[in-house]
């Protein structure tokens, strides 16, 4: 008897699990181009100040090494550029060739330069040697890896020991009340907000979607121990909105 083909979500839609890839690179190949300008119209630019906080959490060392894993158009990776210095390196990588263009012209147009690296790469399988890195972050891309434990083994991996992994993504309303007006600008604003601006509505509907689908912040948190991470603890922001989990490899 053949056996049945493993599934995952794909927002709110099971498919493949093989598959899921190629239809989440299609969303970012859609919506590249006008990503950073609907990242400030979803979020009115709070997105910038959860971004400076997981940055400052970071808090490398001039000549340190980091890695943003599904590091889209850089904004954590120019941070950590700034950190590390002349004499440090980050590595910005993603598994879509589209962001990963994006994030290398913005770095440049930054001045960003001689101290960053880019690297198309799948988060469930990081092509760098074991203990190469001090911190990794991965902002906003975790919920749309196929499997997430394999991508924070796989980060895990490539920690040094005493490294640091930062994880900011969105997770579930805390504050009472909160959840219905969420939902009704996830599935209402949000989707005419990809329409007008970014010529994609179904595209902003998967991410809406995609966020209902992944892990709550306590469930995420259990996930990192089980990848091995010490010392594993989150912050949560904007009313339970997002989360950044911190864990460390010993």
């Amino acid at each position: 008897m053949a056996q049945t083909p493993p599934t995952t979500d794909f927002g709110f839609e099971r498919v493949p699990a093989g598959d899921k890839a190629r239809r989440v690179r299609g969303v970012f190949d859609s919506v590249a181009d006008r990503y950073d300008l609907m990242n400030d119209l979803m979020s009115a630019g709070t997105h910038r100040l959860w971004k400076r906080f997981t940055l400052a959490l970071a808090n490398l060392r001039p000549g340190q090494r980091a890695l943003d894993v599904a590091g889209g158009s850089g904004d954590l990776a120019a941070g950590l550029a700034r950190q590390v210095g002349a004499r440090g390196l980050v590595v910005l990588s993603d598994i879509n060739a589209a962001m990963l263009a994006r994030g290398r012209d913005r770095l440049i147009d930054a001045g960003i330069v001689g101290n960053v690296a880019f690297v198309q790469a799948d988060a469930q399988c990081l092509p760098f040697p074991d203990k190469s890195f001090d911190c990794i972050t991965i902002g906003f891309g975790l919920r749309n890896v196929t499997d997430k434990a394999a991508a924070l083994a796989a980060m895990r991996r490539a920690l040094r020991p005493g490294g640091q992994l930062l994880v900011l993504e969105f997770s579930h309303p805390r504050l009472p009340g909160l959840k219905g007006l969420y939902d009704a600008y996830s599935f209402q604003v949000l989707p005419r907000l990809g329409r007008l601006v970014a010529h994609d509505e179904a595209s902003y509907r998967y991410l809406a979607e995609s966020i209902r689908m992944h892990p709550d912040a306590d469930t995420l948190l259990k996930m990192l121990q089980d990848a091995g991470l010490e010392a594993c603890r989150y912050h949560s922001l904007a009313g339970g909105i997002v989360a950044v989990h911190r864990g460390y490899r010993c």
